[in-house]
């Protein structure tokens, strides 16, 4: 595996920089700025680039604008934006943009080295990985006029099991039902649950492991559980299944 950093902050560069080292991660090249990052990138071609959402010269977007340039100019590199607190608008312009090779955490996870190599595995392999506190915060809040709510049991059980990280064919085989009917109910199980955004919060009492999607269409469409390390959702529409 090799990543290349971005960061204003040199003394975080250099802090994630050992922690990767440590765990045989090969760090390609560390950069302060977009234009370092993306010409460091079109030289080494890393399999990831982990990015902080607010870098100069206006410490707003500038990751997400350069994660959306690192998309388009090299789609073979993946990128894990970084953030101090859920911004929900944010993540869901990244994930809405990009299904594939694309992640957001909190910066709190990458403590966690687990947690960080596994999420870096994912995204190089193509999937989408989900801070569980955006998951959770898209899931709980208040919805006066929720379309989840026209859905039916069958639907809502479906969409539960999604949330666990099962297939198509295993949520078949534990509610007896045809991949074919878990295909349909899927479909309208997910397209029911897209709502507004909510403000960004802080994530003080989340579930410790990352949600892991494999290109969902709608990140919105995910619900809240601690998926299983190699656990799959829905993918290109409207049917995925494990390879």
């Amino acid at each position: 595996m090799r990543v290349a950093l971005a960061d204003d902050a040199a003394v975080l560069r250099e802090g994630l920089a050992r922690v990767l080292a440590e765990a045989e991660i090969e760090v390609t090249a560390q950069a302060g700025t977009p234009d370092e990052l993306l010409a460091a990138i079109a030289q080494q071609r890393p399999d990831v680039a982990i990015v902080d959402i607010r870098m100069p010269p206006t410490w707003t977007d500038e990751g997400l604008t350069l994660a959306g340039e690192i998309h388009r100019s090299f789609p073979e590199v993946g990128v894990l934006l970084l953030s101090q607190y859920i911004e929900a608008e944010y993540a869901l312009k990244l994930l809405d943009t990009n299904t594939a090779r694309t992640g957001y955490l909190l910066k709190d996870r990458v403590l966690d080295i687990t947690d960080l190599v596994g999420a870096l595995d994912r995204i190089a392999a193509g999937e989408t990985v989900v801070d569980p506190a955006l998951v959770s915060q898209l899931v709980n809040r208040a919805q006066p006029a929720s379309r989840l709510d026209d859905l039916t049991r069958r639907e809502r059980e479906v969409l539960a099991l999604m949330a666990e990280g099962l297939t198509d064919r295993g949520i078949a085989e534990r509610l007896y039902l045809t991949p074919g009917t878990v295909e349909t109910t899927s479909a309208t199980s997910s397209s029911s649950s897209n709502s507004r955004p909510p403000q960004p919060t802080t994530a003080a009492s989340e579930p410790s492991s990352p949600t892991f999607v494999r290109q969902c269409p709608s990140p919105q469409a995910v619900v809240e559980g601690r998926s299983r390390r190699g656990a799959a959702c829905r993918s290109k529409p409207p049917l995925c299944r494990d390879p």
